[in-house]
């Protein structure tokens, strides 16, 4: 079972590398280490498991952020509508985006980062992933809102890019142009 202490903080050399691919077939490793992350962020959302393992909540999860060196990416949430965004995915690729740009108002924060770091995360406000899933199928996946900035978070992951890369160092606050909230 994945925990915190499984997890690597800032400053570890694989968040600042580019993953390697993983080959498809998916082999079992890959398939059961997406079963494990995706599991992980069950367990950090349901508060009684998360207070007995201390395990801090997250949406997302990418294979980097354990220390290996895998184009892999869990996310589990559901948005406000309650619609449930459950995947394992394996080589995950933006294939398009929209010019429009979001944030979150508050703010990003992730698994790896022990602070917080103020300012706003530009981001696509619709984007259209590729990927395989766990059981070796191709998808394509379009999502917007919410669910679009999670899978850019988790992707940037992969590709050695923080979240905090992204926020304008002069004025941390600063909407970025053509932006809106995500509410």
């Amino acid at each position: 079972m994945i925990t915190m202490k499984d997890i690597v903080r800032e400053g570890h050399p694989s968040l600042t590398t580019v993953a390697d691919e993983v080959d498809l077939p998916l082999a079992d490793e890959n398939k059961e280490l997406l079963e494990e992350m995706l599991t992980f962020l069950k367990n950090s959302q349901d508060e009684e498991i998360a207070e007995i393992y201390n395990l801090r909540a997250g949406v997302g999860l990418a294979a980097p952020q354990l220390g290996i060196n895998k184009r892999l990416i869990a996310i589990h949430f559901e948005d406000g509508d309650g619609k449930l965004y459950s995947y394992g995915l394996a080589n995950p690729k933006i294939i398009s985006h929209s010019m429009e740009q979001s944030y979150l108002p508050s703010g990003e924060g992730c698994l790896s980062v022990d602070r917080n770091v103020d300012g706003l995360v530009p981001r696509h406000a619709r984007v259209t992933v590729r990927a395989t899933d766990m059981e070796g199928n191709p998808v394509k996946i379009r999502l917007k809102g919410y669910p679009a900035v999670v899978v850019q978070h988790e992707i940037d992951h992969v590709n050695g890019i923080m979240f905090y890369d992204h926020i304008n160092k002069q004025n941390p606050y600063q909407v970025p142009d053509n932006a809106r909230p995500v509410e």
